[in-house]
């Protein structure tokens, strides 16, 4: 690739210094992530060989956290990788600077990349890019379905339930073998939210998402879904394998009939999985055609630390790790779906077996905006973890969700 984004959007990349440059680049420990971003950093600095880039990577659990204190102090990265549901505190925090809208017009933005991506322009202004984007669906063991007798994958949440109840074995707390991973603090809670409350007939949130609207029948009906597969149907148990990604660990270790994951999970189930497994759709509801999913993205942004000619490099930097070029290699190798509307429309990858599932579901996924991604999460699964870990009512943990996520909002929006 030539700058190729530079040429997508009519990118102006003169005006760097010929001196080397050294930016440093931060994002969070995920192997898949690393090895191909230590591949990519190679190839841009062949290309550009004034200009050196410094990977770092640390922790999920402390990566915010780090960046939050580091970049204030002016130190940390010049280019920073994070969850888009974290960019308003980060704009807020005066962290990120806009992308510099001579190199990244709105118009051709928004005329490249998924719709999604709008939640990451803030007061008209875009301040970070994604290389890729992700949505829901199910991995399930197509060993283990043919050993439960279980035919076909489920369409409908109803053949959901009835194929996941064949491949349990024990009962809690002795699970041997679980239907369903569930785990609230995974993507379930997503699921929840943007799909279940949506397919029930309801919106997760109004006025511009400053209201929290699953505070009724909708929102009752999700939670009370959700809970009594664990409650009711006995389908699985959170945390069956110890760590942060218990449900995908079970799963890859072949404890799991199906798991609900983003596209991000691909890579790390094809190499970890020693069995033959397949990917569907989210369910519907039997007699229902309405149809949802949770659009996420990772973004690219340049932090207040980069100026004059670390912020030209900078520019360079993201134009290389948003082009078309570097979108197919983070398909390939991560798994995670591109980002711009050209790739992800491709008839081929729309009928991909794995990757199909996925792609099929970006015009009706839902990108919300956060406010405190971390602080929203918790209001949720803590409501979820009343239900299934404590006997409490799916009614009591709605309102519980809905009271700490509205204070959320009120108190970033006011």
């Amino acid at each position: 690739m030539k700058k190729a984004l530079a040429l997508a959007l009519g990118l102006c990349l003169t005006g760097a210094s010929a001196a080397p440059v050294t930016l440093t680049y931060w994002q969070y420990d995920y192997a898949s992530k690393v090895s191909t971003m230590n591949d990519l950093i190679k190839k841009f600095e062949a290309q550009n060989p004034d200009i050196k880039i410094k990977q770092e990577t640390f922790p999920y659990d402390a990566f915010n956290q780090k960046v939050a204190s580091s970049v204030p102090a002016g130190q940390g990265p010049d280019v920073v990788n994070l969850f888009y549901g974290w960019l308003p505190q980060y704009v807020d925090s005066g962290y990120l600077q806009a992308l510099p809208a001579k190199d990244f017009p709105t118009a051709k933005i928004e005329s490249t990349f998924v719709p999604m991506i709008k939640s990451s322009k803030i007061g008209g202004k875009y301040y970070a890019l994604p290389t890729s984007v992700r949505t829901l669906a199910v991995f399930y063991n197509k060993d283990l379905m043919k050993a439960s007798k279980v035919l076909t994958p489920p369409r409908t949440w109803e053949d959901f339930i009835a194929a996941a109840q064949k491949m349990v074995k024990g009962a809690p707390p002795r699970f041997t073998q679980l239907g369903f991973g569930i785990q609230p603090d995974g993507q379930d809670y997503h699921m929840v939210r943007e799909v279940l409350v949506r397919q029930f007939g309801g919106t997760p949130f109004t006025d511009g998402g400053k209201k929290v609207a699953y505070n009724g029948d909708a929102g009752l009906k999700a939670m009370t879904f959700y809970t009594e597969l664990f409650t009711k149907y006995k389908l699985g148990t959170p945390n069956f394998f110890p760590g942060n990604n218990s449900y995908r660990d079970a799963f890859i270790a072949g404890k799991v009939g199906m798991i609900i994951d983003g596209s991000f999970a691909v890579a790390t189930i094809k190499n970890g999985a020693k069995f033959n497994w397949g990917v569907m759709p989210l369910p519907t509801f039997k007699g229902s055609s309405v149809r949802s999913n949770f659009g996420s993205y990772w973004v690219n942004g340049i932090t207040k630390n980069a100026k004059g000619d670390k912020l030209a490099a900078a520019s360079k930097f993201l134009a290389f790790l948003t082009s078309e070029e570097t979108q197919r290699t983070w398909l390939e190798k991560v798994g995670e779906i591109p980002a711009s509307k050209k790739l992800s429309g491709d008839p081929a990858l729309r009928k991909d077996p794995v990757y199909g599932a996925f792609v099929s579901s970006l015009p009706f996924a839902h990108s919300t905006l956060f406010v405190d991604e971390a602080g929203q999460r918790k209001a949720w699964v803590d409501a979820i973890n009343t239900v299934i870990l404590q006997n409490g009512t799916p009614a009591n943990a709605v309102k519980k969700a809905a009271a700490e996520e509205q204070k959320i909002l009120d108190g970033y929006y006011k």
